[in-house]
């Protein structure tokens, strides 16, 4: 016996159509900074150069400037703020609360944690690692799993209010980034200035073997968001209405949290502790897109990586030749978003 997929109606199939042709806007914007983000250092290659060089073409020194240092940044600035921000979608959806993002959740300081414990406890007394550094992310994901546990249990079963994630995600993420200062203050950490930009949040000093790691990871783990997008919208409703539509909604939370929380891992692992994109990302792309799951995931994911490459765009043309983390650009946008966020929704339940 033949199944047959449901067709939409006309309405909805309209929808769609309008919210792919809006993420296909934001693709070939995506490419356009891309291609700026490889074209801006200390000597400006121009776009199409750029596009001869990725063909083959172009002399040596192009080669190494384009293949060596700028290209793996912006790639690792395009998978890190895609992940962050498909990790803030899921979070947002299966809490139905718009301030729920990995930071304010406490998994970027839960990720953060498990890599310099990883840093710390895996140091010879040289201070140089003696395991391989592949293994970073999966210490990332180890806090970060941890850290995500903990809030959720400490909210207990009102795990969905907006108050007390907040809160509990918070104290969760202070108590995070202090144990964090304290093992960079007392612990022998492999390269400890890897250390601190990494906590800043910074995209320079990447290299192909770790953007691999990261790619393969994020294949992975977007497999696996895909397979559950299309539950995603009934986590919209409350516990007795999912139940009725079959969907066991505790189970499923476990799941999107771990998916969320191993996005995050990949995120931060090598681009660092990054804030904010998790939780600016979703919105605009809700805004852009509407509703549908699979179109707001992918709108999701260009906009972090937009956000990504953007701010280390910016803090590369004001701040040059220094190098300054690009997690402090995505601060001084967050930070009042969040905020403006907050009042929101104050005024909102008053």
């Amino acid at each position: 016996m033949s199944v047959v997929a449901p067709r939409l109606s006309p309405a909805l199939a309209r929808v769609n159509r309008r919210a792919w042709i809006f993420v296909a806007i934001i693709a070939v914007v995506t490419v356009v900074l891309a291609l700026c983000g490889i074209g801006f250092g200390s000597t400006w290659i121009d776009p199409r150069r750029i596009v001869e060089i990725l063909m083959g073409e172009g002399t040596r020194g192009e080669r190494v400037v384009v293949f060596q240092l700028r290209a793996p940044r912006v790639a690792i600035a395009a998978l890190a703020g895609g992940a962050m921000a498909v990790s803030g979608y899921l979070l947002q959806k299966v809490t139905r609360n718009e301030l729920a993002s990995p930071g304010v959740l406490g998994v970027i300081g839960g990720a953060g944690l498990g890599v310099v414990i990883f840093l710390a406890l895996l140091s010879d007394e040289s201070n140089s690692l003696v395991t391989s550094i592949v293994w970073q992310p999966v210490a990332a994901m180890i806090g970060a799993s941890l850290a995500i546990a903990a809030v959720f249990l400490l909210s207990g079963q009102q795990a969905s209010s907006a108050v007390r994630l907040l809160l509990f995600g918070i104290a969760v993420g202070a108590v995070c980034k202090a144990a964090t200062l304290i093992l960079m203050i007392v612990g022998p950490i492999y390269r400890t200035t890897q250390a601190s930009r990494w906590l800043a949040g910074a995209v320079n000093e990447i290299n192909w073997g770790e953007v691999q790691v990261v790619a393969i990871g994020l294949a992975i783990a977007m497999v696996g968001v895909v397979a559950v997008a299309r539950r995603l919208p009934p986590t919209d409703l409350d516990e007795v209405s999912a139940r009725g539509l079959g969907l066991n909604l505790p189970v499923f939370r476990i799941l999107i949290f771990a998916l969320a929380s191993a996005l995050t891992a990949l995120a931060v692992a090598f681009a660092g502790g990054v804030g904010f994109i998790g939780l600016m990302a979703p919105h605009l792309a809700r805004l852009i897109v509407g509703r549908p799951v699979l179109a707001g995931i992918a709108a999701s994911f260009l906009l972090g990586a937009i956000m990504l490459i953007g701010a280390d765009l910016i803090v590369r043309v004001l701040f040059a030749p220094t190098e300054v983390p690009a997690g402090t650009v995505t601060a001084v946008i967050g930070t009042p978003y969040f905020l403006y966020l907050v009042l929101r929704r104050g005024s909102t339940n008053g």
